[in-house]
């Protein structure tokens, strides 16, 4: 599931990162924790991962992330505010700098209407910054969306993060 073009931009983003001192923060529901994995399959990852969170079920985006019931009953979990509701419940209870957000439908079912498989919503969330959301519908089986969802995810963390400094190369 993490080839190496993933594990290549893991790393190019968490050199990126330590370069400016950021820490960082996950929060997933259908990649069940693979952008995690694509981070710390890269030695030195624990001086910038500070925490993930996998939140599968609603009561678990509730309970660890602080998202409202009411938001989850009016959008659904797989929505815009639901993804930055996350995003900023990551940054919050973390600690972090950064935090990224993934809640999708990687299939194959799960699909209503207005909603396809591989619909999936990302959000990324910077102290002092406002709080970014993207959406895409992916293709490919169940494999296929959550593995182009941890490389949009580690995308959206690199937009997040801002321009990098003049003497940083990464």
């Amino acid at each position: 599931m993490l080839d190496a073009e993933t594990l290549e931009q893991a790393a190019s983003l968490l050199q990126a990162l330590q370069a400016r001192k950021l820490t960082l923060a996950t929060a997933e529901s259908c990649t069940g924790g693979l952008v995690s994995a694509a981070l710390t399959a890269i030695p030195g990852s624990s001086a910038t991962l500070l925490a993930g969170y996998v939140t599968y079920s609603n009561e678990a985006k509730q309970r660890m992330l602080g998202v409202p019931e009411a938001m989850l009953a009016e959008f659904g979990a797989v929505s815009e505010p639901v993804a930055r509701a996350m995003a900023e419940g990551a940054l919050r209870d973390s600690g972090a700098d950064l935090a990224v957000s993934i809640t999708g439908i990687a299939g194959p079912g799960g699909a209503t209407p207005g909603k396809p498989v591989g619909l999936v919503h990302f959000g990324a969330a910077r102290r002092g910054a406002t709080t970014l959301a993207r959406h895409c519908v992916l293709p490919g089986d169940r494999s296929g969306v959550r593995a182009a969802s941890v490389a949009m995810a580690l995308r959206l963390l690199r937009e997040a993060a801002g321009p990098a400094p003049a003497n940083d190369a990464g």
